[in-house]
């Protein structure tokens, strides 16, 4: 293809290339540029001394870091919020999904489409407002439900053990309706020719669910599957760092709120980015390994 076609095809289309150039800046500014700085890990970072005048260490942070156990202990409890919120909230959408689509009733399907995923749409501060208004020990409906049933109400967010199913609960009711769209969308994909075999071959709902639709979201539900598992050791950090306290730290404190508080609090640069590199070189693996099973078991990946 020569030089001409080529620019007359971007002429043609460059409407759609405006739309798309604020994308390219974003991602140049925000996503590529700031890999040049990664090399603070190598140095004793100083802000206003810049890398000239900032002592170079080397592997010293990488080695700290590997040392520590608090680092080992972060990694802990961020796999195990998002272990319990893989088994949980990725098969939860799927069915929400296919119970929907057994609903005869469209003008019902979609008020119930839509009251299901408006909980998405509420900002993480109002979130733990809500959280902490339902749980409160003095105020809270549980601290009331509680006292009505002749119990001493409980501060459940002071309660290490409570702080991973507090935010499986809350996430699965602010997500499941809205990560179920993009199912709800895979279904009306499925070729209707598929279901007028099945019912000619004599295939109930539960069979045309199981050999019909199943297969047909499958695709749809590894590439989730895998991008959930890449997202493992990241959390939704205004809302881990929001429901934090000094007494549920134990179990609250993050691979991202470590990372936060040693850069932007302790003003500890070079270790931060350390931890912070390493974090996403673990989440890059762990989405290539999800990708490769997925790919010898269901002959489905993201590459």
């Amino acid at each position: 293809m020569n030089m001409r076609i080529i620019r007359r095809n971007i002429w043609r289309n460059r409407f759609i290339y405006l739309m798309v150039l604020p994308i390219v800046v974003y991602l140049i500014l925000l996503k590529y540029m700031p890999l040049w700085f990664l090399r603070i890990s190598l140095y004793d970072y100083r802000l206003l001394r810049g890398f000239a005048g900032s002592q170079w260490v080397g592997l010293e942070h990488y080695v700290r870091l590997f040392s520590s156990p608090e680092w080992l202990k972060y990694i802990g409890n961020t796999l195990s919020l998002n272990l319990w919120a893989l088994v949980l909230l990725t098969p939860a959408p799927l069915a929400f999904a296919l119970l929907l689509n057994e609903v005869h009733s469209r003008r019902f399907k979609l008020i119930t489409q839509t009251i299901s995923y408006l909980p998405h749409f509420i900002s993480t501060v109002v979130l733990v407002s809500l959280i902490n208004s339902f749980v409160s020990p003095s105020t809270g409906i549980l601290a009331a439900l509680a006292k009505a049933l002749g119990q001493t109400p409980v501060n459940y967010l002071s309660i290490p053990q409570y702080f991973v199913p507090i935010n499986v609960i809350s996430g699965f009711w602010q997500s499941v309706g809205w990560d179920a769209v993009i199912y709800i969308a895979a279904l009306s994909s499925i070729d209707a020719t598929l279901y007028e075999a099945a019912r000619i071959d004599g295939a109930g709902r539960w069979k045309q669910t199981l050999h019909v639709t199943l297969p047909g979201l499958m695709p749809t539900f590894v590439i989730l599957l895998i991008m959930r598992v890449g997202s493992m050791l990241g959390v939704n950090f205004e809302k881990i760092y929001l429901l934090q306290n000094n007494l549920n730290l134990s179990a609250s404190e993050m691979l991202p709120t470590y990372v936060y508080k040693l850069g932007m609090v302790n003003h500890n640069y070079s270790f931060a980015t350390a931890a912070g590199l390493l974090n996403s070189v673990l989440s890059v693996m762990l989405v290539y390994l999800a990708n490769r099973v997925s790919k010898r078991v269901t002959e489905t990946g993201l590459f």
